[in-house]
């Protein structure tokens, strides 16, 4: 089973760029690249960060620009979200009883459990007890021996890039507490908000995210760096879930570096490799 992972497209009114890019035009150009090459995957999962500031009509602008992709999608918020324009634009968007964007979707090789973790005061996360309570109920609900994959926008836990850290998920213990019961069953987490290419293991828990497809965060593990922002290439994930395990696949879709043939299999073609090469795309 293939899927698709994108996050934090940041996008802002109609003609207007952020940090010197065009979050809709780079969007656009994800969508149009996973048409062409994953007519094959089944779903996409955007984790949160749609918008920059909330308004209804940069979520019009999304809902338009993602009308053009071939794929069902799902979408969750982050905090450069506001849940009531969210919820008012976009059907993608999953509510639970209680008016978050929470829901699951069951595959067959996993259920996907996916997370609101906005809080509208703070552009930390947060995980209140009625939305900690909602997802203890659905993973007790869930059948002893099925899989689940968690999506989220704020990780549980920090990453060593520290104004990141600072507003990573609040209730993190409070987290950690709920999936305790089922974290030999939980495939993958995945998530956004750090605008950078990360995965490693939480609590024995494969996790991955990436870059955005608008700006993204520089790379800077000093305690006294600035937050700067970045127009480092935009990234979507490629995803292939399988019985035995799951490959994470990170795509640079608006890469135009060189691409040159490499030589035949067996074959000495050293002239060819140290000789001047014609790129093919």
């Amino acid at each position: 089973m293939k899927f698709i992972h994108l996050t934090d497209t940041h996008l802002v009114q109609p003609g207007k760029k952020l940090y010197g890019l065009d979050p809709q035009a780079r969007l656009a150009a994800a969508v149009d690249d996973i048409n062409a090459n994953h007519a094959d995957a089944v779903q996409v999962v955007v984790t949160g960060d749609l918008t920059h500031w909330g308004e209804p009509e940069a979520y019009e602008l999304f809902r338009e620009t993602m009308s053009k992709l071939n794929l069902p999608y799902v979408v969750l918020v982050g905090n450069h979200d506001r849940r009531g324009p969210c919820l008012a634009a976009l059907n993608a968007a999953p509510r639970d009883k209680n008016g978050f964007v929470q829901g699951t979707f069951d595959h067959p090789q996993a259920r996907f459990v996916f997370l609101d973790t906005l809080n509208e005061q703070s552009h930390a996360g947060q995980m209140c007890d009625t939305r900690l309570s909602w997802l203890a109920d659905t993973l007790a609900a869930m059948p002893a021996d099925r899989d689940l994959c968690l999506f989220m926008h704020h990780p549980p836990f920090a990453i060593g890039i520290h104004d990141m850290d600072r507003i990573s998920l609040a209730e993190n213990h409070q987290f950690q507490e709920v999936i305790t019961p089922v974290m030999g069953r939980i495939r993958h987490l995945f998530f956004g908000h750090l605008h950078r290419p990360v995965s490693g293991s939480w609590l024995g828990i494969p996790f991955s995210t990436l870059r955005g497809t608008s700006h993204q965060v520089w790379f800077d593990m000093r305690p006294d760096c600035p937050h700067l922002a970045s127009h480092e290439p935009p990234a979507y994930g490629v995803v292939l879930m399988r019985a035995e395990g799951m490959v994470v696949h990170t795509h640079d879709f608006l890469d135009q570096s060189p691409r040159v043939p490499f030589s035949k299999p067996g074959q000495d073609d050293r002239a060819y490799q140290l000789g001047p090469v014609e790129a093919v795309n």
